[in-house]
């Protein structure tokens, strides 16, 4: 009689997502969300819009910062970039081909983030120096 050999299968990689593949979309996912809420913050946080109808109506207008929730979304938005640029480094070196996927999105987050907190520092930095 012949024996046969029982062999196990072999677990094809390209077929299913390995840890740092989902740890990477997971980061993004997550970064995105940290950008949304930043943009809920900075709707409370930023000064309001002066419109003629509230002037006409002698509604107060605040026209300047909440300076404790700038922290909150200063952190946020350092959250969000950073998440992002570790998917992005996951990404790079994880990918096999050319061809894989560049995710310009995740480039055009991470630029969004990074300007946007050059913008907040920098009114951070101008707040201080009109205290002194």
């Amino acid at each position: 009689m012949m024996k046969i050999e029982q062999r196990r299968p072999i677990k094809e990689r390209r077929k299913s997502a390995d840890f740092w593949y989902s740890l990477a979309r997971t980061l993004t996912a997550c970064s995105w969300l940290a950008f949304f809420f930043s943009v809920i913050i900075s709707f409370f946080v930023a000064p309001e819009t002066d419109y003629g109808v509230l002037r006409y109506h002698d509604i107060e207008v605040r026209q300047f910062w909440l300076t404790p929730l700038t922290g909150y979304l200063y952190l946020v938005i350092w959250f969000s970039a950073a998440g992002i640029y570790t998917s992005t480094l996951i990404d790079k070196y994880r990918s096999r081909r050319r061809s894989d996927n560049t995710n310009y999105s995740a480039y055009f987050l991470l630029i969004i983030n990074l300007f946007w907190l050059l913008i907040i520092l920098q009114h951070i930095l101008t707040t201080k120096n009109s205290v002194f």
